[in-house]
């Protein structure tokens, strides 16, 4: 069976780096993003084999359309990484509820759509990883930041609730949150983070 990661969010940041370790352990990868061009760079950098697609998390039918497109070129996904999400700092008093919106959809609603189009497959397969990336805001909070806090606190929830869900299906679950400093080593722990659980530990 074919080893494919989709990692939405991939073109840039902690998702680029998840993709490059990702192709690096064998899989086939598809970096997903909302630019194309963007994302195709990033899938050159990959080498062969891996292939770039557009999608806005925040969108139903994008997120499924997506799924049948990475399955139809690269095969069934088995590993889902959720590195997509938006940040727009600002007190609550001054925050419009636009962006709260957007940003609920983006960094929870966004994963939850992904992760449910991944588990049919899965199911189907009795196995598979999904590995949710958060932030310390959401356990710790911080000025500022406060709906954001909300959003990537919601997803450490999500998370942990869908892993009891799925244990049994032998769908493992989980949720990083990387700290506010350094990339380097942010992008460093998400790696090691991500080995134990390609390794099943």
């Amino acid at each position: 069976m074919d080893k494919v990661c989709a990692v939405f969010g991939g073109s840039r940041g902690i998702g680029r780096a998840v993709a490059q370790l990702m192709a690096r352990k064998g899989y086939r990868v598809a970096i997903v993003a909302r630019n194309l061009d963007v994302a195709r760079a990033a899938a050159g950098d990959l080498g062969g084999g891996h292939l770039a697609f557009s999608c806005d998390v925040a969108k139903e039918q994008d997120v499924q359309n997506t799924f049948e497109e990475i399955e139809k070129h690269l095969g069934r996904v088995n590993f889902l990484v959720n590195a997509a999400g938006i940040n727009r700092d600002s007190l609550l008093v001054r925050t419009k509820t636009e962006d709260m919106v957007s940003l609920l959809h983006t960094n929870l609603l966004g994963s939850m759509l992904t992760c449910r189009a991944a588990m049919k497959t899965m199911i189907q397969q009795q196995g598979g990883s999904i590995v949710n990336i958060g932030s310390v805001i959401g356990l710790k909070g911080n000025f500022g930041q406060s709906v954001y806090g909300a959003s990537k606190g919601g997803l450490v929830g999500f998370s942990r609730a869908l892993a009891k869900e799925v244990a049994r299906k032998k769908i493992r679950v989980n949720v990083v949150a990387p700290d506010y400093g350094n990339d380097v080593r942010q992008k460093a722990n998400v790696g090691d983070f991500l080995i134990r659980v390609q390794n099943g530990s």
